[in-house]
């Protein structure tokens, strides 16, 4: 009788895990695409290197995928793609290095037509150009049957991959979806990569969601414009959109933003200013309660990242953040 009990419970999980639903395709309610004329994008990614994919990953000699340049990738999202093929990769890079604030950090564009012929690709992020960490992807799309080359797919059994929502919408990704890890620093990303899903239903070549599922999409395109179609990426939060809270009547501040190995103050008047700067643990990593304005503080030590910088004079109080690169 526990058996039992216990198999219809794990029955009940794998059903209910079968039909979950993620966000739906652009313009339906609930869905999280995100359009590029948002007044959320603040930046572009200004560059773009690419290693592309074969036409078709289970037959080399039809050779690689070569639609559009690297170039494309760049800018805003305009329907100038760059065609990744099966399993390419695109590692894009920023005028400033993004950050991790509230809610979606950035957002991929593909170029889709339409809202079930998906093609779909993984996204890493990284603070050094050298160690990656991937989005947990999901695809609970069914893999008995490989979806054909111009098969569709059901956006809702998808989740955080890039490439779900039609030309002109971004898929969001938010970095507090990331664990963290000593080898990313989520408040100053300097990459971001995008790998091609390669949808074919072989454990040899396929492609592997978070959870070690093949991901099942649209399979072979032995095309030029094979694989994923990068459009743009779109930036939300960045060094250069780093936000101020201040109490009005302190005109007192420091430079530059972001900062290396030293920060200077900088106020209308001579006063006496006390400093606290606290990390992102909300820990106070120095202070002085003797500054004045032209003053410098020596930063080499501290941690890349971002820092909240507290300037108090008698009456007032002005809270920067700040990003060390």
């Amino acid at each position: 009788m526990y058996k039992l009990a216990l198999n219809f419970l794990l029955l009940f999980i794998i059903g209910n895990q079968l039909q979950a639903q993620f966000a739906p395709p652009a313009g339906q309610p609930g869905s999280d695409a995100i359009h590029a004329d948002s007044s959320c994008f603040i930046n572009w990614a200004t560059s773009c290197t690419l290693e592309r994919g074969l036409m078709r990953i289970d037959n080399p000699g039809l050779g690689y995928a070569g639609y559009g340049t690297e170039a494309a990738a760049t800018g805003k999202a305009d329907n100038n793609v760059v065609s990744l093929g099966d399993g390419g990769k695109a590692v894009l890079q920023f005028e400033f290095p993004l950050w991790n604030g509230p809610g979606p950090d950035f957002a991929v564009f593909e170029n889709t037509f339409s809202d079930e012929f998906l093609e779909l690709a993984q996204v890493a992020v990284s603070s050094d150009g050298i160690n990656y960490f991937y989005f947990p992807s999901i695809s609970l799309t069914p893999t008995e049957v490989q979806v054909g080359g111009f098969g569709i797919l059901d956006a809702t059994k998808i989740h955080l991959l890039a490439g779900k929502y039609k030309v002109f919408y971004g898929v969001p990704f938010d970095l507090d979806s990331i664990a963290d890890n000593p080898l990313l620093d989520k408040m100053a990303i300097s990459h971001i990569a995008i790998k091609d899903v390669v949808g074919k239903l072989d454990a040899e070549l396929g492609s592997f969601d978070s959870r070690n599922q093949l991901i099942n999409d649209p399979w072979p395109t032995p095309f030029p414009t094979s694989g994923f179609d990068l459009d743009a990426v779109g930036v939300i939060h960045d060094a250069s959109n780093l936000t101020v809270d201040e109490k009005h009547g302190l005109n007192a501040g420091f430079y530059p933003n972001p900062f290396g190995d030293q920060i200077s103050l900088k106020a209308a008047d001579h006063k006496q200013f006390s400093i606290n700067v606290y990390d992102s643990f909300g820990e106070i990593i120095f202070e002085s309660t003797r500054l004045y304005s032209g003053d410098q503080i020596t930063t080499s030590e501290w941690k890349k990242g971002l820092y909240l910088i507290q300037i108090k004079s008698a009456n007032n109080t002005r809270v920067l953040k700040m990003l060390k690169l």
